[in-house]
């Protein structure tokens, strides 16, 4: 089996950010089974449609590392019951110029992960709907979850077994879908 390229997208730009930890753990249960890019996206500058035909150099590195992947991976914190300021910016930069998305038909699977009882459930709602709308391909299901301490060990595992299975068959049916899809060629959407 040919591995994929994984984009994978962190909604936190915070160093310790648990979301990042949970993105890593996910990498470890995909069990190199695809070929991981965590995308930076804090080095954006806030989108501007006077930068569009000029693109700024971090903009255009990002582009094209979502434009080279397989798939997306979205792991995300929720802020203020919504996805992040510099998730959006990132968003907003991959969709523009017009005729010019880097989302279009890209399968993608978003997760995250907060202290709260509903683990970004709000956000992963609202960032469905964005992607999905600018012609992605989002799986369906829902993976929330709660942040605990010891949740994640010092060696980036998840050491709740529970969660660890849920998030292994998470992974794995992802890394099934978006290899699918990426054998096949997927029609395209105008955004």
């Amino acid at each position: 089996m040919t591995k994929i390229k994984i984009a994978i997208v962190v909604g936190s730009n915070r160093r310790e950010s648990i979301n990042r930890k949970l993105a890593q753990a996910i990498v470890k249960l995909a069990d190199g089974r695809i070929i991981p890019k965590f995308v930076q996206i804090d080095d954006l500058p806030m989108y501007n449609q006077d930068h569009e035909s000029s693109l700024p150099a971090s903009v255009a590195r990002f582009k094209a590392e979502i434009g080279e992947a397989d798939g997306l991976l979205f792991v995300t914190p929720e802020h203020n019951r919504s996805i992040p300021t510099v998730l959006k910016n990132a968003i907003d930069w991959g969709a523009r110029p017009y005729g010019q998305s880097v989302w279009i038909g890209k399968p993608a699977a978003i997760t995250g992960t907060s202290p709260g009882a509903i683990g970004t459930a709000i956000a992963q709602q609202h960032l469905r709907q964005v992607v999905a709308n600018l012609g992605a391909l989002v799986m369906g299901g829902e993976a929330y979850v709660s942040f605990k301490p010891g949740l994640i060990d010092e060696a980036g595992t998840i050491s709740d077994q529970g969660t660890k299975q849920f998030l292994q068959n998470f992974i794995d049916q992802f890394s099934s879908l978006a290899a699918r899809l990426a054998n096949h060629e997927v029609a395209t959407l105008v955004a």
